[in-house]
């Protein structure tokens, strides 16, 4: 009998407690629950935030942003081209392209084989050149293009009536009544390749005022000189004179005159080009 009231006792307490210890298991592992939730949460607002900072684009650097832009320079020169002014724009750190214009004029009187001249030496070119650095600095090639070669010479040419000149080989002489006038010119292809080296850069990276040197030369084919006479053109005598603007043996050396003197002028079809200046890159 107390044997039972013993166990009686032991079973009625284990289902006092029993219940209690259940219900304060979820009450400890609601807390830890709750932390939980807020770790996670503040780790989904950090990769929020790091994938948004990573959708923002780093602002260029100096660097970067200097070799997408384009860079222009001016220049002014003295060449064998005359008197001239360029203008560059580097296409990236050593390829430019760069165009100029060239003009120069000279007046000159002359006397030759009897007949005076008045003479004008007239340069006039505008060029296009690729500047090429493969050294990444200031050396640089050049092939290019001279787009207008109006280089050349004009004159005007007289005798006097009754004065001796030669034309062509032949002597004549100047018909008083009806004296030897003319006019020359002399001039080549009005476009022509060209190729340069030298020193220096008109748009230069690291500063503004720079100085330039080139050689080369334009390849411009052999001279075309057109003569043209007008007048009476007589024997050594003075005497059975002729039309100089049609007679076919006048006419035959003027044709002689114009080679004799493309002939003399054949150096010039490879004109050498020196070339040195002063530039500023904005």
């Amino acid at each position: 009998m107390i044997e039972k009231s013993k166990n009686s006792l032991l079973l009625f307490s284990l289902l006092l407690v029993f219940p209690t210890i259940c219900s304060a298991a979820p009450e400890r592992d609601a807390p830890k629950t709750a932390g939980d939730a807020t770790e996670a949460h503040s780790a989904s607002d950090l990769n929020e935030e790091n994938a948004a900072s990573n959708d923002v684009p780093e602002p260029p650097s100096p660097q970067t942003a200097g070799k997408e832009s384009r860079l222009v320079g001016v220049g002014i020169r003295l060449s064998t081209l005359g008197a001239g002014a360029e203008v560059g724009v580097s296409l990236s750190n050593r390829l430019n392209v760069r165009g100029g214009v060239n003009i120069f004029q000279y007046n000159r009187g002359f006397n030759h084989d009897g007949v005076t001249y008045k003479g004008q030496l007239n340069f006039r070119s505008g060029e296009a050149h690729l500047d090429w650095y493969p050294l990444g600095h200031t050396f640089h090639l050049s092939p290019g293009l001279l787009v207008y070669n109006g280089n050349g010479a004009t004159a005007t040419a007289n005798v006097p009536g009754g004065s001796a000149f030669t034309l062509g080989g032949a002597t004549y002489t100047s018909d008083p009544a009806n004296p030897i006038t003319g006019t020359g010119q002399l001039d080549f292809v009005k476009a022509a390749p060209t190729a340069m080296f030298g020193f220096g850069n008109l748009v230069p990276e690291s500063r503004h005022f720079t100085f330039n040197f080139e050689m080369g030369a334009v390849f411009q084919g052999s001279a075309r000189t057109k003569l043209n006479l007008t007048g009476g053109a007589c024997d050594a005598t003075g005497l059975n004179c002729v039309n100089a603007a049609t007679d076919p043996t006048v006419q035959a050396k003027v044709v002689a005159e114009q080679n004799k003197i493309n002939n003399k002028l054949s150096p010039f079809k490879y004109y050498p080009v020196v070339s040195f200046g002063f530039g500023y890159r904005f």
